[in-house]
Parts: C-alpha cells; structure tokens; sequence
C-alpha cells in the first residue's frame, strides 16, 4: 500500500471504519486494569448507577478508537504522532454487544511553519454504536511528513 502524506488529506470527509464488536469480557477486563468503577464492572452496581446498565470506560472508548484509526490510515500514513488531543466529548455510555464505528473528517491541514516538510492535520472522529447513536467525538492533530520529504528520503 502506499504510504499517505500530508498531501493526502485535504479538509473533509476522510473515511469511516468498523464495525468493531465489543464484548462484556473486554468491558469488564478493561475496567479491572485501568477504570474499576462499579458501573464499568458489576451488573447490578451499573444498573442503579446514572447509565442504567453496564458500560464501558471512556477511556476504553477512546483506545478503541485509537486502534480503529491505526488499522483503518494511521498504520500507513507518515505520521510522526500526534502533539496531543484538543478536544474529547463523551455523549453516551457503549454497552456489551455493541457494534462501533467511527467516522474521520480532516477538519484543517496546514503546513507547519517550523517544520516545512511537515503538515499537521487536525481530525475529527465520531464513534457511534449500531444503532447509529453517537458515543463519543475527538478532535486530534497529527504531525505528517510531507510527501516530497518523504520521496527525499527514499532518494
């Protein structure tokens, strides 16, 4: 496959990618090592809890968000990483079961004024469950060699 650059992602709709089902053993496994609040682990702490049944930690949301981007472009793109998040917005809890996506937008693409032969592209992602309901939405930059130094390179 070849490699993406900068050059690559114009401001739009980039892709969409899933669907990626999770389990209740991933759920509670997760939540065990890195969120072990009650409505993340025990069915009946979870069902009296503000999200009415068991659910999934953010933050086990947003690794398997970040999963989804690297298989879905990250893994063949030039990317150098990321200078951090702007932006995390939770809207709703993920269940056992559910089937996610994400949608990517390019928001800006820019070309870095310190480092020319670099870009950083800010993007959008939407996760959403089967039903289409919207879990969670990033907005993230991503520092990516542009392809002319990416062709210097190989030269």
């Amino acid at each position: 496959m070849t490699l993406l650059t900068f050059e690559d992602f114009p401001p739009g709709h980039f892709g969409h990618y899933g669907p990626r089902r999770v389990t209740r053993e991933e759920i509670t496994a997760f939540a065990a090592e890195f969120d072990p609040q009650p409505m993340h682990l025990d069915e009946r702490a979870a069902a009296s809890s503000m999200l009415k049944g068991l659910s999934g930690s953010g933050w086990h949301l947003c690794s398997i968000m970040m999963r989804m981007m690297y298989d879905g472009y990250i893994k063949n793109t030039a990317s150098l990483g990321s200078p951090g998040v702007n932006e995390m917005r939770w809207m709703a809890p993920f269940r056992p079961g559910d089937d996610l996506t994400i949608d990517v937008e390019v928001v800006e693409a820019r070309v870095s004024n310190s480092r020319p032969d670099t870009g950083i592209v800010t993007f959008k992602c939407y996760v959403r469950n089967g039903r289409g309901q919207m879990l969670c939405e990033m907005v993230s930059p991503i520092i990516i060699r542009r392809r002319e130094a990416v062709a210097n390179e190989s030269n």
